[in-house]
């Protein structure tokens, strides 16, 4: 099992390296040629700056079982799609169950900003140290089932 990260401003990768670490899993992070990472524990593959290179990569990289941490819905739908586990940096679970739903709303959000021409959303609120405990405890949990699964 291997942990793949859509890096590029993904806020929790450093809580991905340490509790990978702690169950001794190797993390790739995957960003294109406008980030910079430097990781002490995680390869880093910079992807050139083309939209969607990263994703691309990252799914033709992973395989079943793995761990993708995406906030990306259509990169999540693609690792279901090879069997990985998928989870936003929310740690939301993206699930065969859920992922459909996920999608169209995306859709029809797109479809509203395009139809009142508003196109600059304001961003996502400021991140709390609570989310980042949520993330953790819920990718916790995903390690431990992927693991129990390879097992």
């Amino acid at each position: 099992m291997q942990i793949f990260v859509d890096a590029d401003a993904c806020p929790v990768v450093g809580i991905v390296e340490k509790v990978a670490k702690e169950h001794n899993v190797p993390v790739t992070l995957l960003c294109d040629t406008n980030h910079v990472l430097s990781s002490d524990y995680s390869e880093v593959v910079v992807v050139g700056a083309g939209a969607d290179a990263v994703d691309y990569k990252l799914i033709s990289i992973c395989h079943k079982g793995d761990i993708v941490v995406s906030q990306d819905y259509g990169v999540a739908a693609m690792a279901l799609g090879k069997n990985a586990y998928a989870i936003h940096q929310s740690g939301k679970w993206y699930t065969n169950e859920n992922i459909d739903q996920m999608l169209m709303e995306r859709h029809l959000n797109k479809k509203a900003r395009r139809a009142s021409g508003k196109n600059h959303l304001k961003g996502p609120r400021k991140r709390t140290l609570e989310d980042d405990e949520h993330f953790r405890e819920s990718f916790e949990r995903m390690i431990h089932m992927a693991m129990d699964k390879e097992n």
